[in-house]
């Protein structure tokens, strides 16, 4: 069985071979990117227009819990097995390519700094690959907060634009530190979408802002991270991808400063059970 889940994970030749090819890997282009981010954002502040002007604030919103509770348990699972997939290939690779940069670099340093040179291909950014396409699965949630809460707010919109152009970003330059980003990500997403799964097939919630504390988590993990990013950049002479680490740091600092600020006014407005229902 472990070998089973092992081949399947990380040493199917699909995995194996994977390449980021413009011509070859679908939404790989700066064009696809940059027009489905559009669309995106295009839609989701149309949708919110139409039932701003249209539909009766005091009326019941849509019945969309069973989709709900259907998206947020396929996120779960399709973040438990990127998880489990970025995991075993990254132990595969360390365990491979060791002999190359053992001399100056621990495992959990390569997690964070990659080799100058390094080349999006293999195990890693196969999964890399397959998280960047989970994104655009996760912004079908933005719909459902607009039809059941009415609600569409800056950070929400910002925040899951940033994070698919940061996974485009992760591939196309071959940028340090996102196997661990990857692992953090899918980790805390596989537990918050089960919780949502959890609450809206009608089970009883937490008695605390489960939702809410996994995204402080992730946010704080990634602060850290960048920190010794930045610190392997310049102790061990240098780290491949930097220059979209930079701007992947200064998304991310836009992130965190947007988060504080919605989470404040949100505190002031609503109580947390509400805030956790724009997440």
């Amino acid at each position: 069985m472990t070998a089973a889940v092992t081949y399947y994970l990380s040493q199917h030749p699909s995995i194996v071979t994977f390449r980021w090819s413009h011509t070859q890997s679908w939404g790989s282009t700066w064009s696809f990117l940059v027009i489905s981010i559009a669309v995106y954002l295009a839609l989701s502040s149309l949708l919110h227009l139409i039932l701003s002007l249209f539909v009766n604030r005091g009326s019941r919103p849509a019945p969309l819990a069973p989709v709900q509770a259907l998206h947020s348990l396929i996120m779960s699972i399709i973040s438990a097995v990127i998880f489990a997939g970025i995991l075993f290939s990254a132990a595969a690779e360390i365990d491979e390519t060791r002999w190359f940069w053992r001399r100056s670099k621990t495992p959990f340093q390569w997690l964070l700094c990659f080799p100058l040179g390094t080349r999006p291909s293999g195990r890693v950014f196969f999964w890399s690959y397959i998280f960047y396409l989970s994104r655009f699965l996760h912004m079908l949630r933005t719909f459902f907060v607009i039809f059941q809460n009415r609600k569409l707010t800056v950070f929400h919109l910002f925040n899951n634009s940033v994070l698919t152009i940061m996974s485009f970003l992760w591939l196309e330059f071959s940028q340090s530190f996102q196997v661990l980003a990857i692992l953090f990500t899918t980790l805390v997403y596989s537990a918050a979408y089960g919780y949502r799964f959890w609450t809206e097939i009608g089970l009883p919630r937490a008695c605390f802002p489960f939702v809410l504390n996994c995204q402080i988590v992730l946010l704080s993990c990634n602060v850290v991270c960048h920190v010794g990013v930045l610190m392997l950049h310049i102790m061990k002479g240098g780290c491949n991808g930097i220059g979209a680490w930079v701007l992947n740091s200064v998304l991310n600092g836009i992130s965190l400063l947007l988060f504080l600020k919605f989470h404040v006014q949100s505190r002031k407005q609503a109580p947390v059970k509400e805030i956790v229902k724009v997440l």
